[in-house]
């Protein structure tokens, strides 16, 4: 059997035949795609996307797989800076990959005589300074490895791999050691793996670090996700729950009673663990403050646990929650657990972050309030993640940053128990992110080139790690237009638009309209248009009803000029529909004297939605 077989039956053997196939369609894709055209000359860059908490793991094991099957002897599999993380990915590695020689970090004796048995051999590496230095120089004396390819796996790739120093003319520690380990072999297939792809995507595509492609796998059955939790649709999921109107009090004992009632069902039906996450906030004197206030309020319920109002409700959550992964346990039976629970202290509050010394054993029986900050976010994962409360604020919050602390994400939720507490503002961010993260997967699946939007509060990942120089930034709500407008033929555009006339105001048209007169344009190369175009066509594809504006001019004499295009009148037309795309065509005479060509030409004007702004890779 091949070493992709032997992996794909370990799966089948354990019962998960949907995993199975996806596994086997992901290896399938990216080898027959793009390890197919592997030259054994050159570095080749490419990224492995899917949702947070979906499954990478599998999914990259397997393209491992697939790479050994092409002649990949050398493997690299780089985490995160943590030591535990580090370690619990070694530990799936062996066990997973057993037709692996899989080394820890460590092991350089091993690595080295990895060939002479016949099997690939896989390193695991955390991406910390002194490890990676140690081992580019150990690479550098394998003379075994320097005459073969490597095959180099970047786990949570947009986290610490990136130049942080790109503005500054230099280059950082980690991103340096990964660019020497990445040329101590003959050539090399780097992958990026993440769920968060905005600062890999923003690389300049002149730099080592863009990825050449992409692909997306999508998340397998049972997945609760974005959509989930923040779903296109006006209404709010019943299972979101606003605290703004609300105090610390009120919140932690509903926030309790609410976890209380879920575990009860979830270990009365037989699971090991019930957890809820609280994400107040970065600062640890904010999680003692909630930790505090979890104890008050805990003690409170012990003391209280048969007084009327409580017991009313702990009733009303039970009428709410429609478990559907286990069967629904009797109210009697539920009040009787949470009795024992809180009169036996069978509970644990936990706090991770820099300062504790609580562990991920720590949550995986029982019933559990786990509180933290920046710590609850990559590589982290909770089972039976059941309650989850976020209130975390930032003046200025990262896409990506924020989208990684969604711990409710995953496979192992039941949609009937699943709880989230926040803000009306925080919820408004969250979908936003979403809808955003739903423009980036379209734009993979299509193979366009991507251009990525958000709000003016919101930046797509650290300012840091993106090349300004070569970064365009685009106002939403300002003006745009090329200099050196092309039409591929005039008199296609001119009959495109003979119904809109000069003297009526903008109208209402559909942006697959409007995508359709773009292409009929070709700009020069300092204009991006078709990034503009791939804009229009992010947000028609999510939602094809949405609508632009076009207004038309005709007989224009004007000067070509770097500056405005648009005349007075026009310009406050378009400005009236500030949360529209709005497209307003010039027929301009084309006069030589006045710096054109000495033709008629029609010159587009593009305005995008002002509540945006629009990030282009130039």
């Amino acid at each position: 059997m091949t070493y992709l077989e032997t992996y794909i039956q370990s799966i089948r053997n354990n019962k998960q035949e949907q995993l199975a196939n996806s596994l086997q369609k992901t290896a399938n894709i990216v080898g027959d795609k793009y390890l197919n055209k592997f030259d054994y000359r050159t570095n080749q860059i490419g990224m492995l996307l899917g949702n947070v908490q979906s499954g990478k793991t599998g999914q990259l094991f397997a393209i491992a797989c697939e790479a050994a099957d092409r002649g990949f002897p050398f493997f690299i599999l780089l985490t995160t800076d943590n030591t535990r993380l580090q370690q619990q990915t070694f530990e799936r590695t062996e066990h997973d990959l057993s037709e692996f020689v899989v080394c820890d970090e460590k092991e350089e004796q091993k690595f080295k005589t990895a060939s002479s048995n016949g099997k690939p051999a896989i390193l695991v590496l955390k991406k910390n300074t002194r490890i990676l230095r140690e081992w580019s120089n150990l690479l550098k004396n394998m003379q075994s490895f320097r005459g073969n390819p490597l095959f180099i796996i970047d786990d949570e790739a947009d986290a610490a791999s990136l130049n942080t120093k790109v503005n500054q003319n230099d280059i950082s520690v980690i991103n340096k050691y990964l660019s020497e380990i990445r040329n101590t072999a003959i050539a090399s297939i780097y992958l990026q793996v993440t769920g968060t792809p905005q600062a890999l995507l923003l690389q300049s595509l002149n730099t080592e670090w863009h990825p050449n492609f992409t692909y997306y796998f999508e998340p397998g059955a049972g997945y609760l996700g974005g959509d989930f939790f923040f779903p296109s649709l006006n209404e709010v999921p019943n299972h979101v729950i606003f605290v703004d109107n609300k105090n610390l009090d009120e919140c932690m004992r509903e926030v309790i009673i609410r976890h209380l009632v879920v575990s009860a069902q979830s270990l009365l039906s037989g699971y090991d663990a019930s957890n809820c996450l609280l994400h107040p906030g970065v600062r640890q004197s904010s999680h003692q403050e909630i930790k505090n206030e979890l104890k008050v309020a805990l003690l409170y319920l012990e003391k209280h646990i048969t007084d009327d109002n409580i017991i009313n409700m702990i009733k009303a959550e039970y009428n709410l929650i429609n478990p559907q992964k286990s069967s629904k346990k009797p109210f009697s039976d539920l009040v009787t657990k949470i009795k024992s629970l809180l009169q036996t202290s069978d509970y644990h509050i936990l706090t991770l972050n820099g300062i504790s010394t609580d562990s991920s054993s720590d949550y995986k029986t029982g019933c559990n309030f786990i509180i933290g900050g920046n710590t609850l976010g990559r590589g982290i994962t909770f089972n039976q993640l059941n309650t989850f409360y976020y209130i975390r604020t930032s003046n200025s919050p990262q896409a990506d940053t924020m989208w990684q602390h969604n711990r409710m994400f995953g496979y192992d939720r039941d949609p009937g128990l699943i709880s989230l507490y926040c803000t009306q503002e925080l919820y408004q961010l969250f979908s936003e992110i979403n809808d955003t993260n739903n423009f980036i997967i379209d734009q993979v699946k299509r193979g366009v080139k991507i251009t990525i939007a958000y709000s003016n509060s919101v930046k797509p990942t650290r300012g840091s790690v993106l090349d300004k120089s070569l970064l365009n930034v685009v106002l939403g709500g300002s003006n745009h237009f090329p200099l050196k407008p092309e039409n591929h033929s005039f008199e296609d555009i001119t009959e495109m638009v003979e119904e809109f006339k000069d003297n009526e105001p903008a109208v209402n048209v559909s942006l697959g309209f409007i995508i359709k007169l773009l292409s009929h344009f070709k700009a020069e190369n300092s204009f991006n248009l078709e990034g503009y175009i791939n804009i229009i066509e992010a947000l028609f594809k999510n939602k094809p009803t949405t609508q632009g504006r076009l207004l038309v001019r005709r007989n224009r004499d004007i000067t070509r000029t770097t500056r405005a295009l648009l005349s007075p009148n026009d310009w406050s037309e378009t400005n009236q529909y500030d949360d529209q795309f709005s497209l307003t065509l010039y027929c301009v005479l084309g006069q030589k004297n006045k710096g054109w060509e000495g033709h008629p030409v029609w010159v587009p004007n593009i305005k995008l939605p002002k509540s945006k702004d629009f990030y282009i890779i130039d």
